[in-house]
């Protein structure tokens, strides 16, 4: 009889530290640019039609799988993915997440990892890296951020833990940058200030977060300054666009960490840019491009990766272990 280590989000907090994680998924995109890791397509398809009396032939959410594998990792692992809007009206999460890891020798499953801060932290360190290898000076970040949200916040975390951040600043439409730039500030011990326009959050700013759910550009690309590293993660489908033409136009390059799939978004469509002019976030980690002066505007963008997922799960099941976190089940 095998057993499996379920992790709870709890358990995922317990052993969840940016630091080490920044360094796994670092590892991690060198191995994808080498060409080191499987990761097929993600299928993603609606489901719930039928559920809705009121509206029996419209879904209800979207479900999506993301399996990947690190050669030479013990694990492989498989993401399982609801996302579903309607979810506010009953006061649950609209994105929950499970990650299942199995033994990459015998195929045996091994643990359930609750996929949600995970997911949340990863993306977060994909940010970091971004500051990391591509800010002009990481030694003396002005972090300007856009959105005020969950992942606004595990951004300005992980840029913290890859850079020296000295400031941050924080604009929403909605009062919730108060409390985003309140929190950031306890967090992370640097001035934090909520302000008015995205205007005041790009000035001065070396690296630039946009985190929002937005359908349209959320700041214009002519007020960016030489230097600065913007780093987009909110738009991942063909309706969601965070940058505005200007802003790609002005970039003197663009780094993806998935190109074929960024490429996809709403933030390139208005553009000419096709699949061959994003540079892969894998090679500037593996020291093969990247910023090449001071001067460069640099576009980093990001719609998340399973091989992420897989190197972010297998670390953290792994801490586990060390720890006797979480409960074992007999399967």
């Amino acid at each position: 009889m095998s057993e499996i280590r379920v992790l709870s989000d709890e358990d995922v907090a317990r052993v969840l530290d940016l630091d080490s994680l920044l360094n796994v998924l670092d590892d991690a995109f060198v191995a994808d640019h080498r060409g080191a890791v499987e990761r097929p397509d993600r299928p993603h398809f609606p489901v719930g039609t039928g559920l809705d009396p009121e509206q029996p032939d419209a879904p209800l959410g979207t479900g999506l799988v993301m399996p990947a594998y690190v050669h030479g990792a013990n694990y492989y692992a498989t993401k399982v993915v609801g996302v579903f809007e309607g979810n506010t009206r009953e006061g649950l999460p609209t994105v929950n997440a499970t990650v299942v890891l199995t033994d990459a020798g015998t195929g045996m499953p091994v643990s359930y990892l609750a996929g949600t801060r995970l997911t949340n932290a990863r993306t977060g360190c994909i940010g970091g890296l971004a500051a990391r290898e591509l800010a002009a000076d990481p030694t003396a970040v002005d972090l300007g951020v856009i959105g005020a949200g969950t992942q606004a916040r595990w951004q300005a975390r992980a840029i913290a833990a890859a850079t020296n951040v000295e400031r941050v600043r924080v604009f929403s439409p909605s009062d919730s940058r108060y409390a985003c730039a309140d929190d950031l500030e306890d967090e992370l011990g640097v001035p934090a200030e909520a302000v008015s326009a995205p205007r005041e959050a790009i000035r001065e700013a070396d690296v630039l977060v946009t985190a929002t759910t937005a359908t349209e550009p959320v700041f214009p690309g002519e007020a960016l300054a030489s230097g600065t590293t913007v780093i987009a993660v909110g738009a991942y489908t063909a309706g969601t666009r965070e940058l505005d033409s200007g802003t790609i136009e002005r970039a003197d390059r663009v780094v993806a960490d998935v190109p074929a799939e960024a490429i996809e978004t709403g933030d390139f469509r208005h553009t000419d840019l096709d699949v061959d002019d994003l540079l892969a976030l894998g090679a500037v980690c593996d020291g093969a491009a990247g910023r090449e002066t001071m001067e460069e505007i640099v576009v980093a963008k990001s719609v998340g990766t399973a091989v992420a997922d897989a190197a972010a799960a297998e670390h953290l099941y792994d801490l586990a272990v060390g720890r006797n976190a979480g409960v074992t089940v007999p399967l």
